[in-house]
């Protein structure tokens, strides 16, 4: 269920209602994504800047895409749950986007935090087409239990992340199955400062290689 209070919309979600931001590309391809956001208890949200150019890429490549809060973020119910809970938040998020827009091919993308729920929820969830993991915080996170995952996905990570060493995403990498894609943006920490539109880019090729791929013929 979707109301509008003030300017925000509201999704429900197990701890309550799940504040969110709902976009709309001027032409829909049928195909819509859904972004999560990092840790909250440093500041994360739905408008944090590397969730924002993700969301943008999407929207500029015909996708609608949803942001939304984690339960206890900004007006989002609920309390922070060390990435349990948030796990069914995202589940409800997908939900939401099922019943709004029937039919569509469902992304994944998420951001350090988000990419580590993200991660858990996408590769068992028959419901997603691909997923975009950015800033994976492997050093901070347990992920060696995720499945081996079949569903096309891109890792995108910056050279100097503090919170993901190359040398541990790319050891993760090599584990995760095929089909996958890595770019290390040269330079860029884990914020991707001064590198936001390199980080979009990357974004922006994965999502058109991939379309081309799905279209008979490249048409």
């Amino acid at each position: 269920m979707l109301t509008d209070l003030g300017g925000n919309l509201f999704l429900d979600g197990p701890a309550g209602r799940l504040e969110a931001i709902i976009k709309d590309p001027p032409t829909r391809t049928g195909r819509s994504a859904v972004i999560c956001h990092p840790h909250p208890l440093y500041g994360g949200t739905m408008h944090n800047k590397v969730v924002y150019r993700i969301a943008k890429a999407f929207n500029e490549a015909g996708f609608t895409a949803l942001r939304f809060n984690f339960r206890g973020v900004g007006l989002s119910a609920g309390s922070h749950d060390a990435g349990n809970g948030e796990q069914q938040d995202l589940v409800a998020a997908i939900d939401f986007v099922e019943r709004t827009y029937p039919g569509d091919e469902i992304w994944l993308a998420g951001f350090s935090f988000g990419s580590a729920v993200m991660l858990k929820v996408a590769c068992p969830e028959p419901r997603v087409a691909r997923l975009i993991a950015v800033g994976v915080p492997v050093s901070m996170y347990d992920l060696d239990q995720l499945p081996v995952c079949g569903k096309p996905k891109l890792f995108v990570q910056g050279s100097r992340d503090q919170f993901g060493p190359v040398d541990q995403l790319e050891k993760f990498f090599r584990r995760v199955g095929e089909p996958k894609k890595l770019a290390i943006i040269d330079d860029a920490d884990h914020f991707f400062e001064g590198h936001l539109g390199e980080m979009a880019d990357a974004i922006s090729r994965f999502i058109e290689e991939s379309l081309e791929i799905s279209q008979p013929n490249g048409v």
